[in-house]
């Protein structure tokens, strides 16, 4: 069992932001995760498109191993959608009625406690306890297989400074995006904790890896 972490970030280290009701992936995701989307694996497992068409070089390969052997993820608030309608008691977040999770997801937001949601063959549980506590919860959820820690970036920095992510994988676009919440602040050092890969894809995303 390891603890996963993949984000897709821009060549000066920030993710998407400025997320909206009406755009809540945010308004710069579409390039920054245009090498990911583009994948025969993202086609195929996650838009349900069958034609076989896609990308299927080292793009592909990372997004196989971001899919493969999860059994449970935490992610924060605002992934689930809490920054939409935070005050609306009944409000399901904005996964749908299909979310391509599968497995338990916990989500750590200050809303809690709240009844759990189930939505398919997806539960999702709300936390309000620290990343340590999250963790034990999602281990004991996964059944042996690895846990994702799904993001957004201020969890996944907190994940990260308290030195609980085992693997990290950072797709860098070759994009200067200027805004939003930048990765690395606040983590100097990190990488002396860590062995440290990196690889060029055709599309020129970088592909940065830390394992322990």
């Amino acid at each position: 069992m390891a603890v996963r972490l993949d984000l897709n970030i821009s060549l000066d280290g920030f993710a998407s932001g400025n997320q909206t009701p009406d755009n809540p992936m945010g308004e710069d995701w579409s390039p920054l995760m245009a090498a990911y989307t583009a994948t025969r694996t993202m086609r195929e497992r996650v838009f349900r498109d069958t034609s076989g068409a896609g990308t299927r070089g080292m793009d592909d390969k990372h997004a196989r191993e971001y899919l493969d052997a999860i059994g449970a993820e935490i992610l924060g608030a605002g992934m689930f959608g809490f920054h939409s309608f935070p005050d609306d008691p009944d409000w399901q977040g904005w996964w749908g009625d299909e979310p391509p999770f599968h497995f338990p997801v916990f989500v750590l937001t200050h809303r809690a406690p709240r009844p759990s949601l189930r939505k398919s063959d997806t539960t999702f549980h709300f936390l309000s306890v620290s990343p340590e506590k999250a963790l034990d919860r999602a281990v004991d959820a996964a059944g042996g297989k690895d846990v994702r820690i799904g993001g957004g970036i201020r969890v996944a920095r907190d994940f990260l400074k308290a030195g609980l992510i085992d693997t990290l994988h950072v797709w860098i676009a070759p994009i200067i995006l200027g805004r939003g919440v930048r990765l690395w602040d606040d983590l100097r050092g990190l990488e002396s904790g860590y062995e440290v890969t990196s690889e060029t894809s055709e599309s020129g995303t970088i592909h940065v890896t830390l394992s322990r």
